[in-house]
């Protein structure tokens, strides 16, 4: 891809993150797209021929520049379970608040598009992923609570990490994210590890 193509890619993609954060949820057009990032619609599809490519390439842009990799490290370093886990929800929890508008935007379309669908699959099963691997360490420790199976404490997890119940501690509750990130790490501890560990 030549270097001017790279950069109308990235001006689109710049463009669509700034509509998103703009008025999550609502629904962002792609001439919206064109005007913001000062191209023609044509050209938007000729880099992106359907929204949902769209909205998955901006999420992965996103990732990108926010530097994902580095946010997950303390988790992906951590010595101990329990280090694993709270460095987890805070490298999760965290990320929330600065891909929301991109999230709310596929929840948005997931039921009536099958690859928004695919794509907000894709990018929750990661976040499984990251739950599975703080829930292994913590067995691994012998600090996993008896109560749950393996599956059933990352699935509890990954439900508690959830974009929709930040999106309602935060904007329902008026819960600061501190506060979320706090009681999130709190809870998950007195769930998932054992008694007396």
């Amino acid at each position: 891809m030549s270097r001017k193509n790279i950069e109308t890619r990235n001006r689109i993609l710049e463009s669509t993150w700034r509509l998103l954060e703009t008025d999550p949820g609502n629904d962002v057009r792609m001439s919206d797209i064109a005007k913001e990032a000062g191209i023609s619609r044509q050209a938007v599809y000729l880099h992106f021929p359907k929204r949902a490519d769209l909205l998955v390439a901006t999420t992965r842009y996103l990732d990108e520049v926010r530097d994902i990799d580095a946010r997950l490290a303390a988790s992906r370093a951590a010595k101990t379970g329990l280090e694993r886990l709270d460095a987890f929800i805070e490298a999760w929890g965290n990320y929330i608040p600065e891909i929301y508008g991109v999230a709310k935007a596929l929840l948005a379309m997931k039921d009536q598009d099958e690859e928004a669908y695919n794509a907000w699959e894709g990018r929750m099963q990661a976040v499984r992923e990251g739950c599975e691997a703080a829930i292994n360490a913590l067995d691994r420790d012998g600090m996993l609570t008896n109560a749950l199976s393996k599956k059933e404490a990352t699935d509890l997890l990954w439900t508690m990490l959830s974009v929709r119940n930040w999106e309602q501690f935060r904007g329902e509750c008026n819960w600061t994210q501190n506060r979320y990130i706090d009681v999130t790490k709190a809870s998950a501890r007195k769930v998932l590890v054992a008694d007396g560990a």
